[in-house]
């Protein structure tokens, strides 16, 4: 029996997984790590964490097992998070700056001339969240570590390539398409680092990965564990990627999104990039099989993370099951949550916006609030899905759903009545895990694609009227424009 072992590092914490050949789940462990808010619109995560809970988890799946047995490791990840750390030591010189932090923005304002070279390379509009912009303000605040990268003492990269670098004991250095097309400082149609990107943004070349290469690739070989010496790593890849994957969107026209702290929705738009004339981000897909597969992509700061606001911030509800008192009224009742909090992502990219809870009246009980909360989601999920319609000129008739709120069967119906289609929900529980496990067990030619399934759990339909749906998407977009 041969197996793969697949990593899931994301912004709350780091799952990993045993799969045999069948992609079935033997076992699984998690772990969270510290969120850090040092001041307002920054988060970091302590990078040193991420790869000791990452090793140590690793290692004990390992125990009892053959290094041989183990045809190889995929690792998915948390995009745009930046890490910069020492070539030397491989320890990192600063807090990883979390894909929702801001701290950027100030620096992407003084860029304005640039806009239109970067999306035209990297299908990114300027923005703090992607990790160039991140990366710049770090060296930009700290006069010692822009020395140190000139001198070409530091590496900088997404988490894939930081846990890369840790687990081959410095040996390989370097990432996927997904990921560095995340950066800010790729160019999409010729999958290469841009020297003018770098430029722009004063970070030194020699920060930047040795290799950026399709997801299917052998990237290296572990040997920072032990027990796991040996093994290769056979896939690297963004985690919504991966469950773009894991999904089975190999086909233009397919749309999934992912409910996650954040949402991630992606369309598969074939083997040439589109730009967006609608506010969305151009992306690769996945690179696998020789071939380079585009998405159009908008990504939404706070899904699950807008729940958890209420419960921890609020105190609406003590745990997540409490969100079944949202069923309890019909509708929100005029009541609009915009969750704003670290501005808006697509299609808007509006920093500047801030959260907003509007439309209460004397009767509003903490059953709105909440439906409003998961309304949100399903808003602006619709908001970018409408912008794909635009874009690519053809409505959208199904969406493929995974993630923590894909369970939540208010949502569901919520999202199928909002864009309207057909939402499929994915049987699977861990779809980014599955989604990285099968790109790894492809690349160790452990299997053939005919071997991946895509099992539905539920199928969701438009029940709204059309009269109510085009009043509760006027209500939500009158809200937005309030709150910018």
């Amino acid at each position: 029996m041969k197996y793969i072992l697949a990593v899931d590092q994301s912004t709350s914490g780091t799952k990993v997984s045993l799969l045999d050949e069948k992609l079935t789940n033997v076992k699984s462990l998690k772990k969270a790590h510290r969120q850090y808010y040092p001041h307002p619109g920054w988060a970091e995560h302590d990078a040193e964490e991420i790869w000791t809970n990452t090793a140590q988890m690793l290692s004990e799946l390992a125990e009892g097992l053959d290094p041989k047995d183990i045809a190889g490791l995929g690792i998915a990840n948390q995009r745009e998070t930046t890490v910069l750390w020492e070539r030397q030591t491989g320890k990192p010189v600063c807090p990883a700056v979390v894909w929702q932090d801001v701290r950027a923005k100030e620096l992407t304002e003084r860029m304005p001339c640039e806009g239109g070279r970067i999306f035209g390379k990297t299908g990114l509009l300027l923005s703090p969240y992607y990790s160039a912009a991140k990366a710049a303000a770090v060296l930009e605040a700290n006069e010692d570590l822009r020395r140190r990268a000139e001198a070409g003492e530091l590496c900088f990269g997404t988490v894939d390539s930081y846990l890369l670098y840790r687990l081959t004991g410095g040996e390989s250095f370097a990432t996927d398409t997904t990921n560095a097309c995340r950066t800010q400082l790729f160019d999409i149609t010729r999958l290469a680092w841009s020297p003018y990107l770098a430029g722009i943004f004063g970070i030194p070349e020699s920060m930047l990965a040795d290799k950026v290469l399709p997801a299917d690739s052998r990237f290296g070989e572990i040997s920072a564990i032990d027990s796991l010496k040996g093994v290769p790593v056979t896939a690297l890849m963004g985690d919504s990627h991966a469950s773009f994957f894991g999904h089975g969107c190999l086909s233009p026209g397919m749309v999934k999104t992912s409910y996650g702290t954040g949402s991630s929705l992606m369309m598969n738009i074939g083997r040439t990039p589109l730009f967006s004339e609608n506010g969305l981000s151009t992306s690769i897909g996945f690179s696998f099989a020789g071939e380079t597969w585009y998405v159009l992509e908008g990504n939404i700061t706070c899904s699950a993370d807008t729940l958890m606001w209420v419960k921890d911030e609020l105190g609406l509800i003590s745990d997540m099951e409490e969100l079944s008192l949202a069923g309890s009224v019909t509708s929100t009742d005029g009541v609009y949550l915009v969750p704003a909090f670290s501005g808006l992502g697509a299609p808007y990219f509006d920093e500047n916006a801030k959260g907003m809870l509007f439309g209460m009246n004397r009767g509003t009980t903490k059953a709105h609030v909440l439906r409003a909360a998961l309304a949100s989601i399903a808003h602006q999920n619709t908001d970018v899905l409408d912008a794909m319609a635009k874009d690519a000129g053809q409505a959208i008739d199904e969406l493929r759903a995974d993630g923590g709120g894909s369970v939540n069967p208010l949502l569901m119906q919520m999202q199928s009545d909002y864009v309207p289609c057909t939402v499929a929900v994915s049987a699977e529980k861990d779809l980014t895990l599955k989604g990285v496990a099968a790109m790894a067990g492809l690349s160790a030619g452990l299997f053939d694609l005919s071997a991946c399934s895509y099992p539905v759990s539920a199928h969701y339909r438009p029940k709204m009227p059309e009269e109510e749906r085009l009043r509760e998407r006027a209500g939500w977009l009158d809200a937005v424009n309030r709150c910018r």
